[in-house]
């Protein structure tokens, strides 16, 4: 039998870790839109959420924790996550990051991998 490749069995043994900020034009169903999102979280297998923002992030990192996700954090802003997720990761661990276009939250992903970080204005 073939060895597995050990990129793939790095992947494999690495974390799911969800990086999601709030959906911003949710209107009356955001307190239940964004506690959905933290039951799905867990029911995905998800091993981390990293919940970005104010009490709507709160509300789907509550329901992530409740849900049986083992590791939840909440942070305010990009920044606090891009510091905590540098805390955290380890060698093949996946992040995901999710949230409405006014989070941003494209800003972690360019900082962990090292590249310029860019605004809403910026091309």
């Amino acid at each position: 039998m073939p060895e597995a490749d050990s990129s793939a069995t790095e992947v494999a043994d690495g974390r799911r870790i969800a990086v999601l900020g709030e959906m911003l034009e949710l209107g009356n169903e955001s307190v239940e839109a964004h506690r959905e999102i933290g039951r799905f979280a867990a029911e995905s297998g998800v091993d981390v959420v990293v919940a970005v923002g104010g009490d709507l992030a709160k509300q789907l990192a509550l329901a992530a924790g409740a849900a049986g996700v083992a590791d939840i954090a909440f942070v305010g802003d990009n920044a606090t996550a891009t510091a905590y997720l540098d805390s955290i990761l380890q060698p093949g661990d996946v992040v995901l990051v999710k949230a409405s276009r006014g989070g941003q939250l494209w800003q972690i992903a360019q900082a962990l991998n090292g590249q310029p970080v860019t605004g809403l204005g910026d091309h």
